[in-house]
């Protein structure tokens, strides 16, 4: 794993040593491998699937492998020869298109590819474009035909994982408006995401019209007949397929031919187009999209992404640095420094396949270096201001898998687990529950601390189930004092903050706030409320919940419990306030969404950073060196959770505008306590401390140090004697 210091960091492949930089470097960076041409879409590519046989009555028959996901296991089950049912005949409105015997695809028939997506899974087609023959009921409805869409835990409610037609519906389709004329080059297919029920369409032709009522098919070339393109044999695994011969239109229909006996003509769907030029200008320019920055808008794998940090720390070597944190399971690279700025840290692509955040961090970093050369007061002033770390990279592994399955092929799950198939993000020490039980025995903190728990003993075993990332990034935490993260995620539009896991055991979902919940909803709110994208009050829910209404921030265990996440172990073992950011409803966007993606997120990721100026900093001294303390815990009165000093003395402690009595203590010394205001002006507040010796301590190290002991401490100890007696 690689990292850039700016400071810039990162996982990766075992390479060459890590680049130094000079020691104030304030940018941190992560790389890896082969660039692709700007606008091609080699991750779009599938073998088609061979269709069923037919057998004489008209059914066909295949083996298929049905996945069950349920309660994070997915079990494989082999069911013997399914019957796929044939539906009566197409009919469509307008000029007929004659139905035909099932011409399928020639695989070896050359298949043009290009396309980007048209945007259903991004939600850049909006509900209103969607149209279908029928619907089992709204929740079934064709705006749930989008690809990856993820069903709630009920089936029948409005939130359901498909577009489904009616039973009796003996000619169902399903239709897309492009908007105007667009060149549609393939279609990519699901079934039905839902826990209860298996439904999918197993083949289904294509047609296509300007005006949706005159409709043309798309035709086999080596038969001339209407092309019959086989779809899917399970719910979840995307099954692209390219038209024999790209059509020109403005509306494009699936024509279900074939499903699942016992099962409904269920779809989820995505659509390849590309726009063409109206010479007529009829219709209405769609607003332009995308960024004015001069970055590299492309998907990077490993090598790719280490050239391209390579490229930023050249361009910027005064004030980048690369390091490797550490390596994966199969030996990549995690690419990574003096008191006086805080330590802030963006890490990205836990789960392998949600892919943007990389991204999102790769053009972070590119972006720093060119405005920072441009002499940006706002980029200049962050990184004179603080240290930033970011790592793009913690599941390399997992990542490649997805990307050599392409961003609209990879699906939901595959390449989220390393290649251990563990996923990281419940791979932490669980330190929830040793705090928990210790407060209800009220040994907090007293006996037990609030802050820096241990890693109990289980988890330091030689045979303790932890991933080589999450090892590598818990020594990351232990060797620099972070301050402030963000863990950046995919497949929602939401930031969320601790507690991830819930209080109370084996509840699927309950609020459980921390001691600063103040802090992570003031921080969740500044990015949430900085993003473009969730700020957008005309778009749709992602999947199954609206979280606009509570201002799309929402706390973790609220949501979904979640034991072991990197949030709730940074904040009970290190100094380190880190939520979790979902960026976007697609996990893999295109390649050309990401210039968007970037405008989305481009300010909220700078606004973010400089939320570490909020709260109190300051230094521990001793009275009689005028040296730092380290390790003195910084304590605040209301606050069930301290945070303790770098090992200069130095600290940042996170704090809303308000006034705070706040208590400075080390080992060996007096405690002193002072107010300290935090204001809504730019910070942080300087809240400095100057502790004294415990005659004890100074007795020690004068006998240590083979001194003669004063009179004055002389007197002091005989006095805390006579006391004593």
């Amino acid at each position: 794993m690689w990292g850039l210091l700016l400071a810039l960091a990162a996982f990766a492949p075992a390479v060459g040593p890590a680049l130094g930089a000079p020691r104030n470097s304030v940018l941190g960076l992560a790389q890896p491998g082969t660039t692709k041409v700007p606008g091609s879409t080699p991750a779009l590519h599938s073998s088609p699937a061979q269709p069923p046989a037919e057998t004489a009555n008209g059914t066909s028959e295949q083996h298929v492998r049905i996945r069950v996901i349920k309660k994070k296991k997915v079990i494989m089950k082999k069911r013997k020869k399914l019957t796929l049912t044939r539906p009566t005949p197409l009919v469509t409105a307008g000029p007929l298109v004659t139905p035909t015997p099932a011409g399928t695809l020639d695989p070896a028939e050359k298949q043009e590819t290009g396309c980007p997506p048209l945007g259903l899974e991004s939600l850049r087609v909006s509900d209103s474009r969607l149209e279908a023959s029928s619907s089992q009921s709204f929740g079934l409805g064709p705006h749930r035909g989008r690809l990856n869409i993820q069903s709630g835990l009920e089936d029948g409610d409005l939130y359901d994982g498909a577009w489904c037609a009616e039973e009796q519906d003996a000619d169902p389709w399903f239709q897309v408006d492009a908007g105007h004329p667009t060149r549609f080059s393939g279609v990519i297919t699901q079934g039905r995401n839902s826990v209860w029920r298996y439904d999918w369409v197993t083949s289904y032709k294509v047609q296509f019209s300007n005006d949706s009522r005159t409709w043309w098919g798309s035709r086999n070339h080596s038969s001339g007949m209407d092309a019959v393109f086989p779809a899917n044999s399970d719910p979840e695994t995307p099954v692209l397929n390219l038209l024999p011969e790209p059509q020109v239109a403005r509306f494009i229909r699936l024509l279900p031919q074939t499903w699942l006996q016992g099962g409904a003509p269920c779809l989820r769907a995505e659509i390849l187009a590309c726009p063409v030029s109206d010479p007529n200008d009829l219709f209405l320019e769609a607003p332009a999209s995308g960024s004015s920055d001069p970055l590299d808008f492309q998907h990077h794998n490993y090598k790719a992404m280490r050239k391209l940090m390579k490229q930023v720390q050249e361009q910027c070597p005064n004030i980048t640095r690369i390091y490797s944190i550490g390596k994966s399971y199969q030996g990549l690279k995690l690419p990574h420094v003096s008191p006086g700025e805080p330590e802030v840290r963006y890490v990205a692509g836990m789960h392998g396949n949600e892919a943007l955040g990389r991204e999102l961090l790769l053009l972070l970093m590119q972006f720093l270096c060119h405005e920072f050369l441009r002499g940006n007061p706002r980029v200049t002033r962050l990184l004179s201001e603080m240290r930033i770390h970011l790592l793009p990279s913690m599941n390399p592994d997992g990542y490649e898998i997805a990307y050599h399955r392409g961003s609209e092929l990879v699906g939901w799950a595959e390449g989220r687990w390393n290649n251990q198939s563990i996923d990281l993000n419940h791979n932490f020490a669980d330190l929830n529950t040793p705090l928990w039980e210790a407060q209800d025995d009220g040994k907090v903190p007293h006996i037990v601390p609030n802050h820096h728990l241990p890693l109990p003993t289980y988890y330091t075993l030689p045979n303790a189930t932890v991933a080589p990332e999450t090892r590598a990034v818990i020594k990351w935490m232990k060797r620099i004092p972070f301050v402030l993260s963000a863990n950046l995620h995919g497949g929602e539009l939401v930031v969320s903050y601790p507690f991830d896991m819930t209080r109370t055991p084996w509840a699927a979902r309950e609020l459980t706030p921390t001691p600063d919940d103040a802090v992570f909803r003031w921080l969740s709110t500044v990015y949430a409320g900085s993003n473009l994208a969730m700020q957008d009050t005309s778009r749709r829910p992602c999947h199954s919940q609206d979280f606009s209404v509570h201002g799309n921030i929402i706390n973790g265990a609220d949501w979904h419990t979640v034991p072991g996440s990197m949030n709730d172990f940074s904040y009970l073992h290190t100094n380190c306030f880190e939520v979790t950011v979902e960026l976007s409803c697609d996990k893999f966007p295109h390649e050309n969404e990401l210039p968007q993606e970037w405008e989305n997120n481009k300010d909220a990721l700078l606004t973010y950073l400089e939320q570490v100026r909020m709260g109190i900093a300051g230094v521990v001294r001793d009275k009689d060196t005028e040296l730092g303390i380290a390790d003195a815990v910084i304590a605040v009165d209301g606050i069930n959770h301290d945070v303790t000093t770098a090992w200069g003395g130095d600290y940042w402690r996170l704090l809303t505008p308000g006034d705070y009595m706040v208590t400075a203590s080390a080992e060996g010394y007096h405690s002193v306590t002072r107010n300290c205001r935090v204001t809504f002006e730019e910070g942080p507040f300087p809240c400095n401390f100057v502790l004294t010796k415990t005659p004890k301590q100074r007795l020690r190290e004068l006998l240590a140090a083979g001194a003669k002991v004063p009179p004055d401490l002389r007197r002091r100890l005989e006095r805390l004697r006579g006391q004593k007696d």
